[in-house]
């Protein structure tokens, strides 16, 4: 018979339970200010760029700017904003900032199933691939990242949880697939997270208490061979791997969204940045 006392025990383990939920408190602090932190400074860096070019009184005009643009085309404020800092600015005292700029119609999307009216939509495909990848891998959990300011960032997710997604929101290392994927240009299977040494240590708790226990990652790659994103299905038991008709089907699908995303940013991104253009020369 124990001599333990119940009182004492009880204590003790109440005051592990606080140590725990604390340390857990403090990593998620952690995170919400790392996202907070790297969410904004793509932006930021957009602000002054504006306001340089565009001899701006404050950073907040340059932010109006972008956020009338992001409003007016509906895109993503942090997508213009990775724009604007990437690719060259007007001609001084240029009307337009991409004149003779090619119109194009939306590649296709085989497979997806996309309907007429949405097949211009940015989140429409990209739910859409993501379904699609799913199907494929024959999983129900994954994500999809685009590649901005140089970090690849969480923009869709189904079936993974809170600490998984805030963990994952903004990836800037090469210890994860996903960015080895992208750093590859090709298809990366990871058939058993727990053993596998492609991970840091934090990266593979961060998977395995989403309930993943293999992942794979697939590249969105343009005609060009840029790698504009990753579609990364996650697994509830080890992988032994995908047969050639999965592989080839997911190849398919990343070269169409890759397409996709690179005609996106030719197109409606770019209007979105002509409008930008026009309504700040007009305010000067």
């Amino acid at each position: 018979m124990s001599d333990e006392n119940p009182r004492t025990a009880g204590s003790a383990s109440d005051r592990a339970q606080v140590h725990l939920g604390t340390a857990l408190a403090g990593q998620v602090e952690s995170l919400e200010l790392r996202n907070r932190k790297l969410g904004r400074a793509g932006v930021e860096a957009a602000q002054q760029v504006l306001v340089d070019r565009y001899r701006l009184a404050t950073p907040a005009d340059g932010f109006g700017l972008l956020r009338g643009a992001s409003q007016r085309f509906n895109i993503k404020l942090h997508t213009l904003a990775d724009l604007v800092v990437r690719i060259a600015g007007p001609d001084e005292g240029a009307v337009q900032w991409f004149p003779r700029r090619p119109r194009v119609a939306a590649p296709a999307l085989p497979g997806l199933g996309v309907p007429a009216e949405e097949r211009s939509s940015h989140g429409a495909v990209l739910q859409a691939a993501l379904r699609r990848v799913l199907h494929i891998t024959e999983t129900g959990m994954g994500n999809v990242q685009l590649a901005e300011h140089r970090m690849l960032r969480l923009e869709k997710h189904t079936g993974l949880n809170r600490q998984f997604t805030d963990f994952f929101a903004f990836v800037q290392d090469s210890t994860t697939a996903c960015a080895q994927a992208a750093r590859q240009r090709q298809q990366v299977t990871v058939k058993d997270v727990e053993a596998a040494d492609i991970f840091d240590e934090d990266s593979r708790q961060a998977i395995l208490q989403a309930g993943s226990r293999a992942a794979h990652s697939l590249p969105l790659i343009s005609r060009a061979g840029q790698v504009i994103g990753l579609i990364s299905s996650h697994h509830e038991h080890p992988l032994s791997g995908f047969s050639r008709p999965q592989l080839t089907a997911l190849a398919s699908t990343g070269a169409a969204v890759g397409g996709w995303l690179h005609w996106h940013r030719q197109t409606a991104v770019l209007d979105a940045l002509e409008h930008l253009h026009a309504t700040a020369g007009t305010a000067r």
